[in-house]
């Protein structure tokens, strides 16, 4: 997006450039094609903006993959094939064992009420490695694959959002994961068993009051001198939404740091640095805890005023000074992909497996609630949401598995992911009604949901991730020809390499029109062979993606602003990758029972949502008469995707509240408590029991008979089972009155006319 105001030079002389657009392949006279691009290339290199070092950073931080397939409108599904996102028998065994103790540990009333996690919970996760789980075998560390990382944290915030997020923050972006990649040997070596063994507790401050999303415009400086004869760096500091800070006891610190006296003498430059202290570093303040709504996860300040900071503490040492921007940006991609993703795949899974659970067993009007029709509308979007986030986790985690780092899809992972885990949160809240407003024990919603605006906040806040980042990235480093068109305005004096690439975008444009317009009349319409049919769609889509994409360049650098153009790119980006993420996962998983019907759904309603995209930028355009252009080439033929149908909705529905191979697919890598009387263990078990229950009161009416001893048995045991389900928490007291004196009158009895007390 960065270069697009060389795209709109291009387009200011459309005149010259017309008879490339006619004939790309033409070969013109050496004399002319001079004529035509050195005006061109002039005026494009005037209105590039030059980029800055932290905006380089950004662009080329991770790596590029199945984003650029997107991009050139040609993805294949069979590229997918070489991923793979399964447990190793080690990653197995910890999940049965630790990861299984560990939830039954954790009682999510008691750590909201008091605040925290208890101490033996603290002890186990830092006794078992918990906190290593990144780091290699070497140091100490469990050394997991991504996807082994990412399914410990799914199960953990299955069961409590507080401890997924103790979890997964040393295990994300912080100090451990930059040690790794750029450490020196010394400093590796005296932090990371500490990190991995969970005597040092980590945490990383980047965030400040005036740098949440725009991190790069950050006031937290240093200035290099020397004290006492030691080259350093004299920082002051004022970080704030720094989880673990509280109960820290080392931080990774980001600062700008300039050397106004060339101290550093060309070994290392100004510019953003990292450093890592111990927590009693000279001047260094922590302690200081927010309230994150009432989210019981250690989250507060990091601050300093006058810190020196010796060379030794910079990671990496002074050759790393002035790198920090392109360590994080390399490493954010990767802890984006797992953490958040993880805990909204949690959200959903519990929201599909025990929300629909109730909603079966739960009866109103002498029915179950799963079968009203209002109801089916909740359960079909909680299922398909459940299938369509769970693709996406597995196919990133598979990525991270082969090294790569998404840095484009991790942001479409964080974004997506989480505000589809909230949707089914939200629409779960819906089914269970009453039982999800009363909070306590027997409420396995509520925490869940009150927790769902951190994961829609943090690491990149969603409105700005959609807005900016997904397309805005995306655009300028995943298209096949944007970036190296950029690098050729940016870098000397390369009018060869301009010609090249001008040419090469004017081609990739018309090869997406021709593709775009060819797949909508040759798309499949037949869903005889499901996976056939919808890859169908999605490479119809993805044409019409590319081509749209190449034409908004005509926007130049007014498209970098044009945030609601560039969500609704976004928007169709991210229905491209979870529908092939989709479809790849339905391939590996085609045998489990009932995955046809909602995996039809979750397809209808992605191409449904792309669609919408693409025709709200069409319809929204700002540039008059290329809104209508693009329709012509992407859907000749009108709208083509309608959302689910009612029968579409009923059958999902029906599937995840009954005793399906689905629901088991769900449930995996889901807490379930091995204690009969917990909640969710409940229901679980309850479901099927509640179905042959169901059938056997059926038949018991249409037959005009009384149950065997064996039938009424089962009808009782399900009765009761109900009883206990359904029923909700009730409390002495509630805030104050729990530590009241026992003459404590509450304030609404004052003046009654009874004179009553209690």
């Amino acid at each position: 997006m960065l270069a697009s105001s060389s795209k709109m030079a291009l387009r200011r002389n459309a005149g010259a450039m017309s008879s490339v657009l006619g004939n790309p392949a033409a070969a013109a006279p050496k004399q002319s094609r001079t004529i035509v691009y050195g005006p061109l290339y002039k005026v494009a290199k005037k209105m590039m903006p030059r980029m800055s070092n932290t905006e380089k950073a950004a662009l080329e931080s991770g790596t590029v993959g199945f984003d650029r397939d997107i991009f050139t409108g040609s993805p294949s599904l069979k590229a997918l094939d070489k991923y793979s996102a399964k447990l190793t028998p080690e990653e197995q065994s910890f999940m049965d064992n630790e990861v299984q103790q560990l939830c039954e540990m954790l009682d999510d009333t008691k750590i909201f009420r008091d605040g925290d996690l208890p101490l033996e919970v603290w002890n186990f996760i830092k006794e078992k490695g918990f906190l290593g789980m990144i780091i290699p075998k070497s140091y100490g560390g469990k050394q997991f694959t991504a996807h082994g990382h990412s399914m410990v944290i799914t199960k953990i915030a299955s069961r409590s959002a507080p401890a997924a997020v103790t979890v997964c923050v040393p295990n994300s972006l912080g100090p451990a994961e930059l040690l790794l990649r750029y450490g020196t040997e010394e400093q590796k070596n005296a932090f990371l068993p500490a990190l991995a063994q969970g005597t040092h507790l980590p945490c990383f401050g980047l965030t400040g009051p005036s740098s949440g999303s725009d991190a790069a415009n950050m006031r937290d400086t240093g200035v290099v001198c020397e004290q006492d004869g030691v080259l350093g760096i004299r920082a002051k500091f004022n970080k704030r939404y720094i989880t673990l800070a509280p109960v820290a006891t080392c931080v990774g610190l980001a600062i700008d740091v300039s050397d106004p006296n060339n101290l550093l003498k060309g070994t290392g430059h100004a510019g953003i640095t990292v450093a890592l202290l111990e927590r009693n570093h000279p001047g260094l303040i922590m302690g200081r805890r927010h309230d994150t709504l009432s989210v019981p996860f250690m989250n507060g300040t990091v601050q300093g005023e006058d810190v020196f900071i010796p060379m030794s503490k910079i990671i990496g040492g002074q050759t790393r000074v002035g790198f920090g921007w392109n360590m994080l940006m390399d490493c954010l991609a990767e802890g984006r992909s797992i953490s958040l993703p993880a805990s909204a795949v949690a959200a959903t899974k519990l929201s599909a497996v025990a929300a629909s659970g109730y909603a079966r067993i739960r009866k109103q009007f002498k029915v179950p609630v799963a079968t009203m029709e209002g109801v089916q509308e909740h359960l079909a979007s909680i299922g398909g949401n459940a299938l369509i986030n769970i693709s996406g986790q597995h196919l990133v985690n598979g990525m991270i598995n082969q090294h790569e780092q998404p840095a484009v899809i991790s942001g479409v992972c964080k974004q997506q992911i989480t505000a589809r885990g909230r949707d089914a949160v939200i629409q779960a809240m819906d089914v269970i009604g009453g039982a999800g407003i009363c909070r306590g024990p027997s409420n396995f919603l509520a925490n869940t949901y009150i927790s769902m605006p951190v994961a829609i906040t943090v690491e990149g806040a969603n409105t700005l991730t959609r807005s900016l980042i997904i397309y805005g990235q995306g655009l300028t480093r995943a298209h096949p020809h944007l970036y190296p068109l950029i690098k050729t305005l940016q870098d000397g004096n390369d009018l060869e390499g301009f010609k090249k690439h001008v040419n090469a975008l004017i081609g990739h444009g018309v090869t997406n029109t021709a593709n775009s317009l060819t797949r909508a009349a040759t798309r499949s319409r037949s869903k005889s062979d499901l996976l056939g049919h919808y890859e169908s769609q999605m490479s119809r889509l993805a044409a019409n993606f590319a081509v749209m994409s190449d034409m908004a360049l005509v926007l130049g650098g007014k498209l970098k602003f044009a945030e609601m153009i560039s969500g609704r790119f976004a928007d169709a980006f991210s229905s491209l990758y979870l529908g092939y993420a989709t479809l790849w996962f339905y391939q590996q998983n085609k045998h489990v029972q009932g995955i046809d019907t909602i995996f039809d759904y979750a397809m209808t309603s992605l191409c449904y949502e792309a669609q919408t995209a693409l025709y709200g930028i069409q319809d929204n355009f700002p540039v008059p008469g290329l809104g209508g252009a693009m329709r012509s080439v992407t859907f000749p033929f009108g709208q083509s995707y309608a959302p689910p149908t009612d029968a579409q909705v009923r059958k999902v529905a029906d599937l995840v509240s009954s005793d399906s191979g689905i629901r088991d697919l769900f449930a995996e890598s889901m807490f379930i408590s091995n204690d009969p009387e917990d909640r969710v263990a409940l229901i679980h078990a309850t479901l099927p029991k509640a179905i042959k229950a169901d059938a056997i009161l059926a038949v018991l009416r249409k037959e005009k008979r009384t149950a065997t001893a064996e039938e009424q048995r089962l009808i009782d045991e399900v009765e009761a089972a109900r009883e206990k389900i359904i029923q909700v928490d009730s409390f002495e007291g509630l805030g104050k009155e729990v530590d009241a004196p026992k003459d404590y009158v509450r304030p609404g009895f004052a003046g009654n006319i009874f004179g009553l007390t209690k």
